[in-house]
């Protein structure tokens, strides 16, 4: 059987497959094994080592917080779903998942704007009068930054931090129960985005989002604003799909506003609490069209 021959190239490829398959943990990105965040064009590099970020009372106090919250998972578990009892859980109407009465529940939230790709925009967050509201405010600015990449800016948003459980596990929020969104909140007379992230199966689909327009009237008075879950529509990185799926409320992550109406200038935003109802009189399950694939002849 005669020999074969292979060129230098086919060599040097077969021998870097080679090495790829021996060594594994080499083929990671550098990113993923430094944990190093993402950083800009022209934006300094942190170099502080590692043992001087670490911080011994703070490790002390998060083991202590994580056996608190196992102990707490597991004596739940015991008493019913989400540690309620089952008929209270069966007959629930209304659930306030969150309120604002004091700092600590502001650290359940995560404020951000478009400085993060160099915008000019600024948000922040504080509590209300009496420490009994939550109030956002601060300035959009839409004038995109000078770095020669970014074309479009002018964004400020709140988000919701996704629930984890003991040792920082993976949960989500369970609202299968219930069919209808419940703010109570105080605006400035803008328009607003409410979106809802929820569990996916694959990793592409990270950037799904289920989106609903949210008008704030302006003035003194507080709004009442209800927003059935099935108003929903899914978009992924700020495009609208064509194949229109129901939102999973039974693998909520988080929920986030975001102001992004181009008119430059002050804005605010306050919040008395975000709950969820079930409303008997909504019998809809979806209001956009759905795409059947294989359609019943």
């Amino acid at each position: 059987m005669a020999a074969t021959h292979f060129t230098p190239a086919v060599r040097f490829l077969g021998s870097c497959y080679k090495q790829r398959l021996l060594t594994p943990h080499l083929s990671v990105g550098w990113r993923a094994i430094s944990g190093g965040e993402y950083r800009r064009p022209g934006q300094t590099q942190d170099n502080t080592p590692i043992w001087k970020k670490f911080d011994f009372n703070k490790g002390v106090e998060g083991i202590r917080k994580h056996f608190t919250l196992l102990k707490n998972e597991f004596l739940g578990r015991w008493t019913g779903p989400e540690g309620k009892p089952l008929i209270e859980h069966i007959l629930e109407q209304t659930r306030v998942i969150w309120e604002f009465r004091g700092p600590e529940s502001l650290e359940q939230w995560t404020v951000s704007s478009d400085q993060e790709i160099g915008g000019r925009s600024e948000a922040y967050l504080k509590l209300g009068r009496n420490n009994a509201t939550c109030l956002m405010y601060g300035t959009l600015c839409s004038a995109p930054p000078r770095d020669g990449e970014t074309r479009y800016s002018g964004y400020c948003t709140l988000r919701s931090k996704p629930p984890m459980g003991s040792f920082d596990s993976k949960k989500h929020h369970d609202w299968s129960s219930f069919n209808t969104l419940h703010l109570r909140i105080r605006g400035d007379g803008r328009p607003w985005m409410i979106n809802v992230g929820a569990e996916t199966y694959f990793s592409h689909q990270k950037d799904d989002m289920y989106s609903y327009f949210l008008y704030t009237r302006g003035g003194p008075y507080w709004q009442d604003v209800k927003i059935p879950f099935s108003k929903f529509f899914l978009s992924s990185r700020g495009r609208v799909q064509d194949d229109q799926h129901p939102l999973w409320l039974d693998k909520v992550n988080t929920i986030g506003i975001t102001l992004g109406d181009k008119a430059d200038g002050p804005f605010q935003l306050e919040i008395d609490f975000v709950a969820v109802c079930n409303d008997r009189a909504h019998t809809e399950e979806f209001a956009y069209e759905v795409y059947k694939r294989n359609p019943e002849v």
